[in-house]
């Protein structure tokens, strides 16, 4: 009673209202610049079950926005390093990190399991997964996405309203698509879309109406304006038999966000033999590796530095998902050099596949 005090307080909540929220369960996906306050109001608000899954392990650039985390935290899977802080910040609810990547091959099992879910990744492929996955479970999902200084928040599949594939129907492509670690973002943006999704979590919790369903809210750090958008919703926007028949996240990559001919996976790479890799991450990007034959060359200055290459060699390319090294290589095709390939999953999969000591 005295931890919820200030919630039973209000006339719109009191016991009944808590109850409901401690009796909820909350999937979380992502537990990054906004998962990180999601969660951090949602354990402290009194939610009973609250799962995380991330694969991703924290970094120093990270600390800047991701405020659940601390030097101390550095290399520390990011779900098991949330789940260790949160439980310090309220030990009377369920926590349950999963220390993997959403798949659809997971995601089904996963979703069966929880209320509603939260979106709090920055890349489209798994936005998409979640969005299909969350139609076959019936289950609601909290969308936020950050752009330097820019932000947008809505709640997709409420009620039987509009999806996400109702406001972007048109898959993009991978090359199009960029994230803080090439353009930057502002500190405080995460927390101030990360607060306002949970704000839409606890609505959806306590049976508030006007939850933003059917509508995108944009917000501005630099103006402070807040415009809201209808959403539309569109009938033929998915077929539910997508999702059951393709079983493997890979297929939601190559189908929506880029040409799997210009990707490799590591066990294509060791056919390849005698390569050279490229690394087109900012020098000040970790982990760094021991890897030979490999140079570093920032993709905005790869075109100025192709003498530095081997171009008898295959040529590998990575950053740090995948996203940038694809368009290096539409970079280099353009030069003939037909031998260069993205390594599909960047970092990751030198670490975890290829066992690449950091």
């Amino acid at each position: 009673m005295n931890r919820y005090s200030r919630h039973i307080q209000l006339s719109e909540v009191g016991s009944k209202g808590q109850d409901q929220i401690s009796n909820a369960k909350v999937l979380v996906v992502g537990a990054g610049g906004l998962g990180c306050p999601v969660l951090q109001y949602l354990v402290a608000a009194g939610v009973g079950t609250l799962g995380i899954i991330d694969f991703d392990v924290v970094e120093e650039s990270n600390l800047q926005r991701q405020v659940l985390f601390g030097t101390s935290s550095l290399g520390a899977n990011k779900a098991i390093a949330a789940k260790k802080r949160l439980e310090d910040l309220n030990p009377t609810i369920t926590i349950i990190a999963y220390q993997a990547r959403l798949t659809s091959t997971n995601a089904l099992e996963l979703f069966k399991d929880y209320d509603l879910i939260v979106d709090g990744t920055d890349n489209f492929a798994t936005r998409y997964l979640i969005n299909d996955a969350s139609i076959l479970c019936d289950k609601p999902f909290v969308y936020g996405a950050i752009y330097k200084f820019e932000g947008q928040v809505s709640v997709f599949n409420y009620n039987n309203g509009p999806s996400y594939r109702c406001l972007f129907p048109t898959l993009p492509n991978v090359t199009s698509a960029i994230n803080c670690s090439e353009i930057g973002v502002l500190g405080v943006l995460p927390g101030i879309i990360g607060t306002m999704m949970a704000n839409e979590v606890l609505k959806m919790i306590l049976g508030f109406e006007q939850v933003l369903s059917g509508k995108l809210l944009c917000y501005s750090s630099r103006t402070a304006e807040t415009t809201i958008l209808k959403i539309n919703k569109v009938q033929s926007n998915f077929d539910t038999t997508l999702i059951q028949k393709e079983l493997a996240l890979d297929q939601y990559e190559d189908d929506f966000c880029g040409d799997p001919n210009m990707e490799i996976s590591s066990e294509d790479l060791v056919q390849l033999g005698d390569v050279q890799f490229i690394d087109v991450r900012e020098h000040h990007e970790l982990p760094k590796f021991e890897l030979e034959n490999c140079v570093q060359i920032p993709l905005a200055t790869l075109n100025k530095n192709i003498d530095k290459l081997d171009l008898t060699k295959p040529l590998v390319v990575f950053c740090q998902t995948g996203i940038r090294s694809l368009k290096a290589v539409e970079q280099l095709r353009q030069r003939n050099t037909n031998t260069s390939f993205s390594l599909k999953g960047g970092v990751q999969t030198l670490i975890e596949e290829l066992n690449i000591k950091t």
